[in-house]
């Protein structure tokens, strides 16, 4: 990986670590967003394998559960929690296609950060933060807790030195008002008692130890040893280090950086600073709350630079992540970018943003399934009226039965509205011989949209409605249609198309085999 120069930097992804975790607002982005649930999914593998319990059933229960239920939980809980939230506002982020120029995590962030970075998969990422919750625990005697106090790191630490503790420590410099420190729990006490004295503010961290100090070095070799065994994998993306204070390069023993952060200070000021005199402007939190894009408001007050929060509920009570998305899009960092027309070409019926939203999550797979289409893409010889590359192969079924040439040029068919190009077919279906049997393709259909959900099969009953009961939302129901459509060689859906019009299994049903007995589909509204 190159490392950047200053010029090639505008935007930056901060994955927050304690206390970055919003209940409310994960759950609001877990009925939008597609990207949410694909997360806990892979990360549920992992704590069913780790705890036995799924991490989603723990925080996307019946019930919301906040960050200091959590904590009153096994450790373990509050810290893959944090992780989560912070991988699946990097995927939404991605999928609507941001694309920062470098990531910054703040403490356990940073494990996030380099997942996201492809380092190390996510379920590794799991793995990591248990084990960094683990091997505290193991050490006998680790009790302590973590204080903010609204003083700047010198101040603070010569009030650290008044008590004279060698495992009271500065955790955390995150601003010229404020610092974190770390240490024994009668120790702090005192430090909070001195704090009140001096007029110092003093708020303890939700941290189930206390992390950045000298009393967790026991513990630094066994995680080392641990994460060591697991695969490294080269960066994709730039990683600034707030601890170590410089990017990662391509030679970084990643287990030995990770287990120094047990014992170094995390100067997330100096981070900033250092970013935005790179030239990013840009600052967007990938994780709950908003902690870290209002740090960066006081750090960079009196500049023109953006702070972005993401997973947080903003004060309308709706999901702060929507607003940064439409922030980000009118400055040109998010959606479908470099694509002008797109929608118009291919969609000129669906909405923008239920566009918008499909090729965030499915343009590169489509463009993919293009150039592959293209490489094997031979044009039949005049007078065949096959436009397809591919003679089907002795026993193998075409996907839609041909049509024959036209006489002359005809005339230019309505632009599609499917958003998915498929693989070139006649323009309508010849008639099928004998009708088509509704209760096989209601069957078919069934398992498609079962497999493609993971639902069960019985759900997939004549009249659900598939957003309301169902909850899936139109862009799922676009790629769906598309599926089934390719699985039966229909046609690319003409102009006029209307999507609510096939909100439940039985017109998709109907639609369907209306369509391969050759007739013309009458929807019901």
């Amino acid at each position: 990986m190159t490392i950047h120069t200053s010029t090639d930097l505008r935007t930056t992804f901060l994955f927050p670590g304690q206390g970055g975790y919003d209940s409310d607002a994960l759950r609001m982005a877990m009925e939008k967003y597609p990207q949410v649930q694909r997360v806990f999914e892979r990360i549920d593998a992992e704590t069913m394998s780790l705890f036995s319990r799924r991490i989603s059933d723990v925080l996307l229960g019946a019930r919301p559960t906040d960050l200091r239920e959590l904590l009153d939980d096994d450790a373990w809980a509050s810290q893959v929690a944090i992780y989560a939230a912070g991988l699946a506002a990097y995927e939404i982020l991605d999928a609507q296609g941001v694309r920062p120029d470098v990531l910054v995590g703040h403490s356990l962030g940073e494990i996030t950060a380099l997942v996201a970075a492809g380092a190390f998969s996510v379920e590794d990422g799991v793995r990591i933060v248990a084990q960094r919750v683990a091997v505290i625990q193991r050490q006998n005697g680790v009790e302590g807790r973590m204080v903010a106090l609204s003083a700047d790191a010198d101040r603070s630490r010569r009030l650290l030195d008044l008590l004279d503790d060698p495992m009271l420590a500065v955790a955390t410099e995150n601003h010229d008002e404020q610092t974190v420190v770390s240490g024994p729990g009668k120790t702090l006490d005192r430090v909070i008692a001195i704090a009140g004295q001096l007029g110092i503010g003093a708020i303890e961290i939700d941290a189930p130890f206390p992390f950045h100090t000298p009393a967790l070095a026991p513990a630094v070799p066994e995680f080392a040893a641990y994460v060591s065994k697991l695969d490294q994998h080269p960066l994709q993306r730039l990683v600034y280090s707030p601890i170590l204070q410089r990017y990662y390069e391509p030679d970084d023993a990643l287990a030995d950086r990770l287990a120094e952060h047990f014992v170094t200070p995390v100067r997330f000021a100096a981070a900033i600073r250092h970013l935005q005199a790179a030239g990013v402007d840009t600052f967007v939190e990938a994780g709950g709350r908003a902690a870290l894009s209002k740090l960066v408001v006081r750090l960079t007050k009196g500049s023109d630079v953006r702070a972005l929060p993401s997973l947080t509920v903003d004060g309308d009570g709706g999901l702060a992540l929507d607003a940064t998305l439409r922030v980000l899009r009118d400055a040109g960092l998010a959606g479908v970018a470099g694509a002008p027309g797109l929608a118009e070409l291919l969609a000129p019926t669906v909405p923008a943003d239920v566009f918008e939203a499909y090729w965030a999550e499915h343009g590169d797979e489509v463009l993919r399934r293009i150039a592959d289409d293209l490489d094997g893409f031979t044009p039949e010889p005049a007078g065949t009226g096959r436009p397809s590359a591919q003679t089907p192969s002795p026993g193998t079924e075409a996907t839609a039965p041909a049509a024959p040439a036209p006489a002359a040029p005809a005339p230019s068919s309505p632009v599609p509205s499917s958003p998915v190009p498929s693989s070139p077919v006649p323009s309508s279906p010849a008639p099928s011989a004998e009708a088509p049997d509704r209760t096989e393709i209601h069957s078919e259909l069934r398992t498609l949209y079962a497999e493609a959900l993971e639902y069960p099969e019985e759900v997939f009953e004549d009249g659900v409605q598939l957003e309301a009961e169902l909850g899936v939302d139109s862009v799922k129901q676009v790629e769906l249609l598309s599926r089934a459509s390719k699985r039966y060689g229909l046609p690319t859906r003409e102009a006029g198309f209307r999507l609510e019009n096939y909100n439940t299994m039985d017109k998709i049903v109907d639609f369907v085999v209306a369509e391969l007995s050759g007739r013309e589909t009458v929807a019901a509204g």
